[in-house]
């Protein structure tokens, strides 16, 4: 199907979604806007509500035995969602674990692998950097002494309102590691939508003898991810976006399995030790052969539960099937927005649909003073972020081609 074809129009493309039943899977908010802000927080899918009760009802009914017994011993709870996450991020098994919250894996992944020498002590970043990213590593530098400012190379991948390619990255990534110990990059840019060649940005790593992590908030849900194959070292992302998690949602934690079983640094917790006497008052930690021996306590169970409920939905339909219609979607929204031909309007996103997930960010030169009110009066939610970028992510779960079209007619108001 040719998405630039203009005889193809919103009502015939929705016709033609095999995927267009999956949003009557998801609760819109009451007021039934046109939802394009799955990038901050994803819908609710209708059966959270049956994975929560199944744990309210084992609490109700059982107290602490629902550790043991019951429809999901809680015990080993997190291992339910283990086996769907992996495949969404191309992991094996045992390198995959949901915890905590993104930021504090994060800090405890750098504990780990951000190791600083003396000839190898800084941390590279992408800019613009979603800021508990830049906190999280000035936080690490400043830990081990170092300068925050100093000692932390930004590559600004956004030039004149305009995504660097992903060869002018490498290259500029290739030319500033002589000191970097250690690279932490987003996978998909939060701010621009641009999702990096992380296989290409690896190699470099491994060539330079540097640690390569990766924030995958904007990326895990979106796009094709392959971390085993890529030989990453670790990544987290969080639950709540386009994974649908629930606001708070845990984070999940991708740690390359030829550092399971080694003497690594680590902050360690008992949910991380040996499961066959994690109850036995040990003299020392003994760690799991997996991820888990990242963990640190026992899981939030309720939390777990929502986000199970949209993994649930994630194996039914198969990352591939969301991928091929976000990248419909998405190339349905740049060519309506194209198709006005206003000089007031520029995608700031990269037009190849292998630089980008299920976002285009668009500068908009108007004189209304709050865009994000102006589109919420027209049953429209998307977000903005300053100076003057809108954020728009049309989502393959619950997004049609109907929303992009009401919302490219909305944007003609402006």
């Amino acid at each position: 199907m040719n998405l630039l074809n203009e005889s193809y129009d919103h009502i015939s493309l929705d016709n033609n979604d095999k995927l267009t039943s999956f949003k009557n899977h998801f609760h819109l908010p009451e007021s039934n806007p046109i939802y394009l802000c799955g990038h901050s927080l994803g819908l609710q899918p209708k059966n959270a509500q049956f994975f929560i009760n199944q744990e309210m009802d084992s609490w109700r009914k059982l107290g602490v035995d629902a550790h043991h017994n019951g429809t999901n011993p809680w015990l080993n709870y997190h291992a339910l969602l283990t086996q769907k996450m992996s495949k969404i991020v191309g992991a094996n098994h045992s390198e995959t674990v949901v915890m905590n919250s993104l930021t504090t894996n994060l800090h405890l992944l750098m504990i780990s692998f951000f190791r600083p020498t003396k000839e190898k002590y800084k941390i590279l970043i992408d800019i613009p950097a979603f800021p508990s990213d830049k906190y999280a590593v000035q936080s690490q530098l400043k830990l081990h002494g170092l300068n925050p400012e100093k000692d932390l190379i930004e590559i600004n991948t956004l030039n004149n309102n305009k995504c660097i390619s992903n060869e002018e990255m490498l290259s500029s990534i290739n030319s500033n590691l002589d000191n970097v110990s250690m690279i932490l990059l987003s996978g998909v840019n939060y701010y621009t939508g641009q999702y990096y060649d992380l296989k290409s940005i690896t190699q470099i790593a491994k060539d330079n003898n540097c640690i390569i992590g990766v924030d995958l908030a904007h990326a895990a849900g979106n796009v094709p991810l392959n971390l085993s194959d890529w030989n990453i070292d670790f990544a987290a992302w969080c639950g709540y976006k386009y994974l649908n998690g629930g606001p708070g949602a845990p984070s999940g934690v991708f740690i390359n399995k030829k550092y399971h079983g080694k003497e690594i640094n680590r902050l360690e917790g008992w949910w991380g030790h040996d499961k066959k006497t994690r109850f036995n008052p040990p003299k020392s930690f003994n760690p799991i052969n997996s991820a888990e021996a990242w963990q640190l306590s026992n899981p939030p169970i309720l939390s777990m539960a929502t986000l199970r409920s949209s993994l649930e939905l994630f194996d039914e339909v198969g990352i591939r099937d969301l991928n091929k219609k976000s990248v419909d979607l998405t190339a349905y929204l740049e060519y309506m927005i194209r198709s006005l031909n206003n000089k007031k309007i520029k995608i700031i996103t990269p037009s190849n649909k292998s630089n980008r997930g299920a976002q285009l960010s668009i500068i908009i030169d108007s004189t209304e003073s709050d865009l994000k009110y102006f589109f919420k009066t027209k049953n429209i939610m998307c977000d903005f972020r300053r100076p003057n970028v809108l954020r728009v992510a049309p989502c393959p779960f619950y997004n049609s081609f109907t929303d992009v079209y009401n919302f490219v007619e909305t944007l003609k108001e402006i």
